[in-house]
């Protein structure tokens, strides 16, 4: 029986039951995304039918990201500058993020919703640039809209009843569970069923179908589904406070075999960019507040490192993994004090460290996060040689 429901709510969505309606230009955006035919002119003319999105696009065109001598005045030249690629995708995800409210309805907060998924594009992009599995122009959207679902689930489901639960932005696994558990349906399966309505490409819609560590790395799902999960739990631990900073960087290096300094390199790129996204996208955000949460993240990080550190005896020189005898159930302090080394001190220092080096070349060193950024930098420093002298 709940299996019955739930199909045929799955069926009433792909009819369009309680979806927003997208506007016309966004649907025929959709049509040009996957339409390497189209011509600047139509793609033109049919942005010029929705005012706000092409004075939106203008303001795009003009900003420090794209910006060069000359301002652009007509779309196009937006096309020119910022690429037709890129445009058509800036332009349809400018549509959909207008297809939704802002601020707080309940237990959804809008703003944040957007601001995750925001960065959560931006690392998709930067990554497939990366890795190339995907086109950059179309990762950044099918990570935009990932989580779309959770939009409608909202809305279908929470948004007239008094739920006292926040929405668990940071841990989809487990929302996903409660969603299930609570109402026989998830928001990815909803979110599936809105992209089929809405016509995207089948490689955004299957997106929808892979999650978590289960999904089995990079071998296992299709190419942009893989950026697209690399880019989401990038965000989430990237966003969320509570996490320890090396933990951003442990699960995409584990399970999908991505270097820290891929890691690093969109990181800092999707920092460099996401404010003036932002700002095309009537959407909040502070990119330098950010910036100085992931730092402090980090310090917070070396603070437990150097604590550690000072437990550690150091009056002896430390054996090799290679010259343990390691039996079985053997908890002697050699073994103690080498794990302890080797998984809690010094992956979380090479994550650290590398990523305060490669921000220290991006940032005006005299601003008040290039300070900071070269604070930890001689910190995490101090520690690689505190470490390097225990090894001797």
């Amino acid at each position: 029986m709940e299996t019955d429901r739930k199909r045929a709510l799955l069926e009433k969505i792909e009819s369009g039951y309680s979806l927003p309606v997208m506007s016309v230009v966004a649907v025929k955006l959709v049509e040009l995304a996957s339409d390497d035919a189209c011509s600047v002119s139509e793609l033109t003319s049919l942005i010029e039918k929705d005012p706000s999105l092409a004075a939106n696009l203008l303001r795009m065109a003009n900003n420090a990201f794209f910006r060069t001598s000359e301002p652009v005045a007509t779309l196009q030249q937006a096309v020119m500058r910022i690429g037709f690629h890129q445009l058509r995708i800036m332009a349809l995800s400018l549509s959909l993020r207008n297809t939704f409210p802002m601020g707080r309805i309940g237990v959804m907060d809008y703003e944040q919703f957007w601001r995750i998924s925001l960065y959560r594009g931006l690392l998709a992009q930067s990554l497939s640039k990366h890795i190339k599995m995907s086109n950059e122009e179309e990762a950044f959207l099918a990570g935009l809209i990932l989580e779309v679902g959770l939009l409608i689930f909202f809305d279908i489901f929470l948004k007239n009843k008094n739920e006292k639960d926040e929405f668990e932005f940071y841990s989809l696994e487990r929302l996903l569970i409660r969603e299930k558990e609570r109402y026989g349906i998830d928001h990815r399966e909803i979110g599936e069923a809105a992209l089929r309505y809405w016509r995207f490409p089948d490689r955004i819609v299957e997106t929808q179908r892979f999650c978590g560590t289960g999904t089995g790395g990079s071998n296992m799902i299709p190419p942009l589904a893989c950026v697209c999960e690399i880019a989401r739990v990038l965000s989430e631990k990237m966003l969320h406070h509570k996490e320890d900073f090396h933990v951003i960087f442990s699960e995409a290096r584990e399970t999908f075999g991505i270097s820290d300094e891929i890691i690093n390199d969109s990181i800092i790129t999707s920092l460099e960019q996401v404010e003036e996204i932002a700002g095309s996208m009537k959407l909040e955000l502070n990119k330098e507040r950010d910036m100085l949460e992931l730092m402090e993240k980090a310090n917070r990080t070396l603070g437990k490192i150097s604590e550690k550190i000072s437990q550690i005896r150091t009056g002896q020189p430390l054996p090799s993994f290679d010259t343990l005898d390691a039996k079985a159930g053997q908890e002697d302090a050699v073994t103690y004090t080498l794990q302890a080394v080797a998984h809690e001190i010094k992956n979380p220092l090479i994550a650290v460290a590398g990523f305060a080096k490669r921000l220290a070349m991006k940032i005006d060193p005299g601003s008040e996060n290039g300070r900071y950024v070269r604070i930890i930098l001689e910190e995490a420093t101090r520690l690689e040689a505190a470490l390097k002298e225990m090894g001797k």
